[in-house]
């Protein structure tokens, strides 16, 4: 997948460990490279690592399904063990991004314009970009402040992307989802914080 990505369109990675590991991200087929989509956002950093082949939907977005919603996550994982079941091609599970908690990095497994397999529900998948976060939702010290800042860069680069509403009814978490069993992310997630972040993101 990384051979898609034009040159240009890469951007050096984070000094320390994590740089050696990580290669630039391909937001999106074409997106990523035209500059009037960053005019009302600005994406944070992204670090591609890709999730295998298997975990996900190759597809053609938004011409193909449109994309009119971020689904909120919360690992109940490490960050480490998030990356390996999301490469492994036996889990059958992925998420566009995650975001680090001690460090708000943000590593990108799918592509934007592929439907990762993050909802648990197949319309919502096809039209949502998943966003998880590292950490517990009944621990809320892995939700730190720049967790929280990053992911609402990333929340409002591509909303301003793709065109959607800063409201609660287009960012959602993955317990708002029809049929989920999944409670993520949970009572400690700081909604009002996080769409203040997400609505002020310029």
């Amino acid at each position: 997948m990384q051979h898609d990505i034009p040159r240009p369109s890469r951007r050096r990675l984070l000094t320390g460990a994590a740089a050696a590991a990580a290669a630039l991200v391909p937001l999106g087929t074409g997106l990523a490279q035209a500059a009037p989509h960053r005019t009302r956002a600005a994406y944070p950093d992204v670090h591609w690592t890709p999730a295998a082949p298997a975990n996900y939907t190759a597809a053609n977005r938004p011409t193909q399904y449109p994309i009119d919603m971020v689904i909120i996550h919360v690992t109940q994982e490490t960050y480490a063990d998030t990356v390996r079941i999301f490469q492994d091609p036996k889990r059958k599970v992925s998420a566009h991004y995650c975001v680090r908690s001690a460090d708000g990095y943000i590593g990108q497994f799918v592509r934007e314009d592929d439907v990762a397999w993050h909802a648990g529900n197949w319309n919502y998948n096809t039209r949502s970009i998943g966003i998880e976060h590292e950490g517990w939702v009944d621990q809320p010290r892995w939700f730190t402040d720049v967790m929280y800042e990053q992911s609402a860069q990333l929340t409002a680069a591509i909303c301003a992307r793709y065109g959607i509403p800063r409201d609660r009814k287009h960012i959602i978490g993955h317990v708002e989802v029809p049929g989920t069993d999944h409670t993520d992310p949970g009572r400690y997630w700081d909604w009002t914080r996080y769409m203040s972040l997400v609505r002020a993101a310029s």
